[in-house]
């Protein structure tokens, strides 16, 4: 979350006559930044990482687990602490009194929940690969100073979601009636949010936007015992408090689907992002495009998600639940009604998969574009009449057909260049799952790419990891060249696929055949070394040809490690993933003990993909359903909360002071494994 302004937030009806004002004002703040920074190079090769907790309080005596709404105090108590600061440098390691480096401390940022924190590094990392091995301790760093500036009885956990959020009953500590005019909710309480102005703003403005309130529907999983047609039995169908709760009697709350009304539902919830500098645009624009097809498959392998406000979803991952939860578009726009007062139908949430491609790669083929991208043609004609390129204006054409949803009185006195706040109030409410990020306006930073897709994971170990992988992936990619092209359409059907239960070992996803040019080709097809690098040709053949359907376990280890079958493969031997990184590694200068240490964290994704360790989804799934205190249909208890969200606390706790995972039970070693 980025710095929060202040100022006089206008409510939807007059944001509404404002709304063009700032479209036209972005454009222009985006082609100043474009002028600026498009021959800008050799920016550092840096990256960062995000990580989200939810703050909860727990006792062994207490009966039930809570949300913490403390956050103001905990970031008030983080800033006056005086050594967190840049000028003292980075506090003790964990475990231990030796600094884990001179370099500032670990920064917290508020997010929408009054129960979340977000912590990053205290300055970017680089890609030595020795600063790849300090990553998992600032990790354990950020949660152990995060929980020292906080109660005794408070927690920071990485749990994608608390598993009552929305439950009768009393959730939050402290507890609020539920009610509230922002967001207008039968589940949650407005005290839910930050209070800052932006995200009451930003709740009820979608709502107002859209005619109604959100509605966040996610199948619920038929156990043996749960009633069948299933009705959401904590939804009121009798009450009258706001016009909006006409919703649930008009259909908001179908048979067989948990019911949630609000954005704190999507919003609420915690992961892990990735944010890439690339040395110049054209590496930002090829790292975007190539990164893409990969979202999905890390979304799967990062499940996280199976439980929704104390019931069994029959999903697995966030992502659908938060698109639907700030889904702003007007029934025209979703295609109920005729147009008349709106200007398009618009097939995806603001916060969705990509939607197009950027780079001028001469790979990137017209196939695999969506024919159907709606743009508005206005602004793409302003970015070119600019000198943007035709790519990246349809890009940036496509995010502005949006409307920004928060808008402050004062920034629209004046159009200030020096500025990006009006382009960032569209480009920063576009949640895709990539994010293409120019250089800020005093151009002190590169070009920039954030991976958007993973779900947080329950320990740093975990998050260390696939924050490690995604930018050994990254070097893979540029260093080899390759290609991971795919219709953008199919991208879109892999983010769908990539929610069903058990997704890593149960669905397969589309992905391409062959990553190298012509040239590379290797002496055998399933080497994973190319012999050239160099760009390859455009490319010719029908695209259909291009990518088939796969499993997880042999994108990520390889047709060879996960058994394919060459018949089923259609001849096809797909080196994956981890065999090109190991292959990278072998062509690189990395010492023993960092190679090694990789390699654990190679292990993790490998095991994870091949089935031999659970994902997070399965692990809290199968904690739910043998846990004494549930009866098979359905339903997640406090007790069964209370006991996972111990466990969870228990993990973290050993996992901090060094001890592993050993002896923690055989369900926590199918989670993790017997790492250290």
């Amino acid at each position: 979350m980025g710095l929060l302004a202040l100022g006089t937030a206008l409510d939807w009806p007059e944001a509404k006559t404002k709304a063009h004002h700032v479209r036209a004002w972005g454009i222009k703040q985006l082609l100043e930044i474009w002028n600026k920074a498009k021959v800008k190079e050799r920016d550092a090769m840096l990256w960062g990482d995000e990580v989200e907790y939810l703050v909860v309080t727990y006792s062994k005596d207490d009966p039930e687990v809570l949300l913490s709404l403390r956050q103001a105090d905990i970031l008030a108590a983080l800033a006056e602490d005086k050594s967190l600061s840049k000028e003292t440098g980075a506090p003790a390691s964990p475990g231990g009194t030796k600094p884990l480096k001179n370099d500032p401390p670990p920064v917290f940022h508020p997010e929408f929940g009054r129960f979340m924190l977000e912590a990053t590094p205290g300055k970017p990392w680089g890609i030595e690969f020795k600063e790849l091995l300090n990553v998992e301790a600032d990790m354990k760093l950020r949660r152990t100073i995060a929980k020292a500036h906080m109660l005794p009885n408070e927690f920071p956990i990485t749990l994608t979601t608390f598993p009552r959020l929305g439950s009768p009953g009393v959730f939050t500590e402290p507890s609020y009636p539920v009610s509230g005019s922002k967001l207008r909710s039968q589940f949650v309480p407005d005290e839910i949010a930050n209070p800052h102005i932006r995200f009451p703003t930003l709740a009820a403005n979608i709502r107002s936007r859209r005619g109604r309130k959100v509605q966040v529907n996610v199948p619920v999983y038929r156990d043996e015992a749960t009633p069948w047609p299933w009705k959401d039995p904590t939804v009121n169908y009798d009450l009258h408090q706001w016009p909006e709760d006409d919703d649930v009697r008009n259909g908001a709350a179908p048979d067989n689907f948990i019911h949630m009304d609000a954005m704190a539902f999507g919003m609420g919830s915690c992961c892990l992002q990735i944010t890439f500098q690339a040395k110049n645009i054209i590496e930002g624009r090829q790292m975007y495009d190539q990164l893409s097809p990969l979202g999905p498959i890390l979304l799967a392998l990062t499940a996280a998600t199976p439980v929704y406000k104390g019931f069994l979803a029959d999903t697995d991952v966030r992502w659908n639940q938060i698109s639907k939860a700030v889904d702003d578009r007007t029934p025209e726009e979703l295609g109920e009604k005729p147009l008349q007062n709106d200007r398009w139908r618009i097939p995806k949430s603001r916060y969705a998969s990509n939607s197009t491609y950027i780079s001028q790669d001469p790979r990137l083929r017209p196939e695999y574009l969506d024919p159907n991208l709606v743009i508005d043609n206005d602004i793409k004609q302003q970015l070119l009449d600019g000198g943007m390129d035709d790519r990246l204006a349809t890009h940036f054409a496509h995010l502005f057909i949006r409307d920004p949803i928060v808008i402050f009185n004062e920034d629209l006195q004046e159009l200030d260049l020096t500025k990006t706040d009006h382009f960032e109030n569209i480009q920063s409410t576009n949640w895709q799952h990539m994010r293409f990020k120019p250089p800020p306006a005093d151009n002190s930073i590169g070009w920039r790419v954030e991976f958007r897709p993973m779900e947080i994971q329950i320990t740093d170990f975990e998050n260390a990891a696939f924050a490690v992988f995604m930018v050994l992936i990254t070097r893979v990619i540029l260093s080899y060249n390759l290609n991971f092209y795919i219709p953008i359409t199919r991208v879109d059907e892999n983010m769908e696929t990539a929610h069903r239960r058990d997704a890593v070992l149960s669905e397969k996803f589309y992905f391409r055949r062959n990553l190298f040019s012509a040239k590379s080709s290797r002496g055998g097809s399933g080497s994973s070394t190319p012999r050239n690098s160099s760009r390859p040709p455009t490319p010719v053949g029908p695209v259909e040809d291009e990518y088939r359907l796969m499993t997880i376990n042999e994108i990520i280890n390889g047709s060879a490690y996960a058994g394919t079958d060459s018949s089923e493969a259609e001849g096809d031997d797909f080196p994956g993933l981890i065999p090109l990184v190991e292959s990278y590694l072998d062509s690189v200068n990395v010492d023993v003990t960092t190679r090694c240490q990789l390699a654990t964290y190679l292990d993790l994704i490998r095991k994870r993909a091949s089935g031999e360790l659970w994902t997070a989804a399965k692990w809290i799934r199968h904690f739910v359903q043998t846990h004494p205190d549930y009866h098979k249909d359905s339903v997640v208890s406090e007790a069964v909360t209370k006991d996972l969200v111990g466990k969870v606390i228990e993990i973290g706790e050993r996992e901090v002071k060094g001890e592993g995972f050993k002896g923690l039970g055989a369900e926590v070693e199918r989670l993790l494994g017997g790492f250290k």
